[in-house]
């Protein structure tokens, strides 16, 4: 007789599923590269954040407005808290400055030129960066040269000109950011669902051919075991996503963006909520795809529409917006990428990510029922495959 302390069935094979996958030195692999992989982008594009742009320019003797540009120019860098450096080298005339362009001991060499014009010159393609930099200090220099001719001056002549800037889109969120946070978690449903649910696939399927699942049928019930092994694999993919999605946030920190971190923050919380229910349905389905195999051969036939609807879910939500984004918000399975999107766009209303959760989790429900069913009629067939329709009658 069993006691009341004795574990129960569906929590062993939860335990099972779990060590089994931790123990799994491809899937550790794989998990590492991917981590590395996530790390590496974040590092490359924080080192690439830091990186300062050093421009030496040269200024030949007597050529004032020239060196008056160049310090202005500086100046602005300082005020403006930029980590860019601009420096002017004066040199005695345009031979030397040629001749320092060529040794590459300087960037550039800016000339006033009198009625002609400015010229930046440089050995190769002038760098449009220093280029964008000076354009508009030569401006203001020569347009105060030619006011104190007309006995006026510069500020004078620009009242009025200030410019200032203004957003009405009325977002939170800049857009670059809301597409590289759809593409992300698009990618975690993505790698999280097909990688953990073609893992369940198998591991039934393996039971099932090695005749193993007879012996397990004789001691546990079904519906215990298949309740272990969708629970222990949404285990390991909710925890392998948190782990990726952490990685990704210290890494958005160390760029330009971190400022978007806090909101990236509560919306992963929402994809980690919405991905931990929806999972249940997605793991359901992929065991009832490995009961309907009778050999490994068969997985690819079986699972096949899985990988399909999640590629699907993975194309529609990745860069969707407006009506389209909305209505998929709230469709079960693409309301887990769509609604944390619009939870982090500020567009959705503290109600929707309630409403879309509770008909996602009314969506799992369902699935796990009619899935439950078929896996246990369909798992001690061993003759062939078998079609869902035919489990579902057996």
């Amino acid at each position: 007789m069993r006691g009341s302390t004795e574990t129960p069935a569906w929590l062993i094979v939860t335990q099972r599923e779990i060590v089994a996958r931790v123990m799994n030195k491809a899937y550790l692999f794989g998990l590492l590269v991917t981590i590395l992989l996530i790390a590496g982008i974040a590092g490359f594009f924080a080192w690439q954040g830091q990186q300062v742009d050093s421009y030496d320019v040269a200024v030949t003797a007597g050529d004032e407005p020239a060196a008056s540009a160049v310090e202005r120019a500086a100046a602005t860098l300082r005020e403006s808290g930029a980590d860019d450096e601009l420096t002017a080298h004066e040199v005695p005339d345009a031979a030397a400055a040629r001749a320092a362009l060529e040794d590459e001991s300087v960037d550039a060499w800016l000339s006033s030129g009198g009625q002609d014009g400015w010229t930046l010159s440089s050995w190769r393609e002038p760098d449009q960066g220093l280029a964008s930099l000076l354009t508009p200090v030569v401006e203001q220099v020569t347009v105060t040269e030619h006011a104190a001719a007309l006995g006026t001056s510069f500020d004078r002549l620009a009242a009025g000109g200030d410019l200032v800037t203004e957003r009405l889109d009325g977002d939170d969120v800049d857009p670059g950011v809301l597409q590289f946070a759809s593409f992300a978690l698009a990618f975690l449903f993505f790698m999280g669902s097909i990688g953990s649910g073609q893992m369940i696939a198998s591991s039934v399927v393996e039971e099932k051919q090695s005749r193993l699942v007879e012996i397990i049928a004789s001691a546990v019930p079904l519906r215990h075991v298949l309740a272990g092994k969708v629970l222990g694999n949404s285990v390991i993919a909710l925890a392998q996503n948190v782990v990726l999605a952490s990685v990704g946030l210290i890494g958005l920190a160390l760029t330009d963006f971190k400022a978007a971190v806090p909101a990236m923050t509560a919306s992963l919380g929402w994809f980690v909520v919405f991905f931990a229910v929806g999972f249940v349905a997605i793991a359901s389905l992929y065991a009832m795809a490995g009961s309907l195999a009778s050999r490994t051969e068969d997985l690819q036939g079986t699972t096949a529409p899985m990988a399909v609807l999640l590629m699907a879910v993975y194309l529609t939500t990745f860069g969707a917006d407006g009506t389209l984004e909305r209505v998929l918000s709230f469709v079960p399975v693409t309301s887990i990428v769509s609604m944390p999107v619009r939870v982090l766009s500020g567009d959705a209303g503290w109600w929707e990510p309630v409403v879309a959760l509770v008909l996602l989790a009314a969506f799992a429900l369902a699935v796990v029922l009619v899935s439950e069913k078929a896996y246990r009629r369909a798992l001690l067939q061993t003759s062939g495959r078998v079609g869902w329709r035919q489990a579902l009658r057996a």
